[in-house]
């Protein structure tokens, strides 16, 4: 059984883009194009683990974040911040509002799969 990765993201792109990268590395991908349908999704899915960008177009990811570390049922999974988001201190930000994980875009292929690997504790292809 692989592993069904959320991807919070509202850029059509880099949705296309992930989902490859993700099917090469045998994983399931479920989309949500902005913050609020990512909580609904969360819960309803419980993903193993969840890519978040952070500039949606309604709550931002940080906010999104928050909300699913603060509920019980998700706060485990691990949430990597998926972002052109890239100057100084942005990664130290995100990662002290409670993302696990940073990865600036644009992404490579392995880094992606590689960093995926290592939160879940796999090996990547």
């Amino acid at each position: 059984m692989s592993a069904k990765i959320l991807y919070v993201e509202d850029n059509p792109q880099n949705m296309r883009l992930v989902r490859k990268m993700l099917r090469i590395g045998g994983y399931d991908m479920i989309e949500a194009s902005d913050g609020n349908s990512g909580l609904e999704i969360a819960a309803r899915e419980r993903p193993d683990l969840i890519l978040m960008d952070i500039n949606l177009p309604d709550i931002d990811g940080i906010e999104c974040t928050s909300r699913l570390k603060a509920t019980q049922e998700l706060s485990h999974i691990p949430v990597i911040a998926l972002t052109a988001n890239a100057m100084f201190g942005d990664k130290e930000r995100f990662l002290d509002a409670g993302c696990d994980g940073y990865i600036a875009k644009p992404v490579t292929k392995n880094e992606l799969l590689n960093t995926i690997a290592l939160y879940l504790g796999s090996v990547a292809s």
